[in-house]
Parts: C-alpha cells; sequence; structure tokens
C-alpha cells in the first residue's frame, strides 16, 4: 500500500524497507553519524550497481529534508506582543525610579510650585491643593523605596520581555508565576480603593497569564506527541 501511494514499484519498496532495517540494526550496534552516511555512500552504489533507479535516492533525500524542517512557532507573535508590553514597562518604571532618584534630595514643594506654573493649573484650585497636601506627605525615604522597587520592577520586566521574544520556556514559567503571585494583591488594591486604570492593568494581567497558560499547553500537548 505504501508503495502504490508514493509510486515506488514493489522491488524499490523492498530496497528501502531492506535499507531501513540494515539502518536500525546498525545503529543499535553504536554506529555514529559519521559512520552511517559512509554506509549511505555504499549502499548507494550497490544501487547503482545492480541497475536500481534514482528515485530512492530522491526519495531518501526528500525524506531528510522533511526531517530537518523546524516547526514553525505559531505562538511567536503573542509572544512578541506580550514581550514588547513588559519591556514598555520596564521604560516605565526604569523613568519613575530614576525621577524618585533624583528628587531625593530636591525640595519637593518648590517642585510642585513649577509643575503647577508651567502647568498654568490655578494655584488657589482643588487640583493645587491636593498636590501640595500630598507632598508634604512623602519623604525622602518613601522617595528612596519608591526609586529602589521601581527599578528592580524594571529589571524583572526587562527579563521577561527578552525571554519572551526569544521564545524561551523558562521566561513564559516565570512570567506565569509572578503574573499569578501579583494578581491577590491587584485584587486588594482594587477593592481598597477603586480606580478605573486599576481595572484595565488587572485584565491585561489576566489576559497575559491564560495566553501564556494556553502557550504552555501547547507546547506540552506537542511534545507529548512528538
Amino acid at each position: 500500500m505504501l508503495e502504490a501511494h508514493i509510486g515506488l514499484t514493489p522491488e524499490m519498496g523492498k530496497w528501502i524497507g531492506w535499507r531501513e532495517r540494515f539502518f536500525a540494526s546498525q545503529k543499535d550496534e553504536g554506529i555514529d553519524q559519521n559512520g552511517s552516511r559512509a554506509l549511505t555512500k555504499t549502499l548507494r552504489k550497490l544501487q547503482l550497481s545492480a541497475g536500481m533507479p534514482d528515485e530512492i535516492s530522491q526519495t531518501e533525500a526528500h525524506t531528510e529534508k522533511e526531517h530537518a524542517k523546524k516547526p514553525r512557532d505559531v505562538n511567536a507573535t503573542g509572544l512578541m506582543v506580550v514581550g514588547l508590553f513588559k519591556l514598555t514597562k520596564a521604560a516605565f518604571f526604569t523613568a519613575v525610579g530614576v525621577v524618585a532618584f533624583h528628587l531625593v534630595h530636591a525640595n519637593l514643594g518648590n517642585v510642585v510650585d513649577r509643575v503647577i506654573s508651567y502647568l498654568r493649573i490655578d494655584s488657589e484650585g482643588r487640583l493645587a491643593s491636593f498636590l501640595m497636601d500630598r507632598v508634604d506627605l512623602i519623604g525622602h525615604h518613601q522617595l528612596r523605596q519608591a526609586g529602589l522597587f521601581s527599578l528592580l520592577y524594571a529589571v524583572i520586566c526587562v527579563v521577561e520581555g527578552v525571554g519572551l521574544i526569544r521564545h524561551k520556556s523558562w521566561a513564559e514559567y516565570f512570567t506565569v508565576v509572578l503574573t499569578a503571585l501579583g494578581l491577590p494583591w491587584e485584587i486588594y488594591e482594587l477593592v481598597h480603593k477603586f480606580e478605573p486604570y486599576k481595572i484595565g492593568l488587572m485584565a491585561a494581567n489576566v489576559a497575559i497569564l491564560l495566553y501564556l497558560l494556553w502557550v504552555l499547553k501547547k507546547k506540552r500537548e506537542r511534545v507529548r506527541v512528538e
């Protein structure tokens, strides 16, 4: 049936079957790749000397070419998007950390006054009063902590982003674990104080978590099939 399907004569099918059994036995005996190539050349010489058509060599070359092909990663685009999102977060938190450390030795009251003047905010309005009240609650210690945590989180985002863009399995597991661990804190913050942007961030993280779990499941299924 196989010979008829691929267009081989019964003699050619017998030859291919004998050759495969021969190489299987030689593989069991520990012949390396170079030895296998030498045996292949010898068999081809015997094939030509016996007057066998060259379709066998062509079939063998086609088979080797098919086995050499690597499976296309259908998740490349999705992993690239998630990786770029992580790198964007890294850039944002790097900027936050740098600004926080820069303001450690600055007079925050004067900085806020300049910001209010530059943005032409009413100095007697509610927004200006809100900003000034918040500045009074921020000390140099809080700025150092904010800068340190922001830079550390930026480093983590860089590791995640680069690993995902390069399709590394460890980066997928790493991102899944960190995202899952961060969701309870995000839910607590959302319940404690509702803000619309928090819903957007939590939805994005949930989507990333579900997508990466799906990618890992597909990879495990492909490994089992192979």
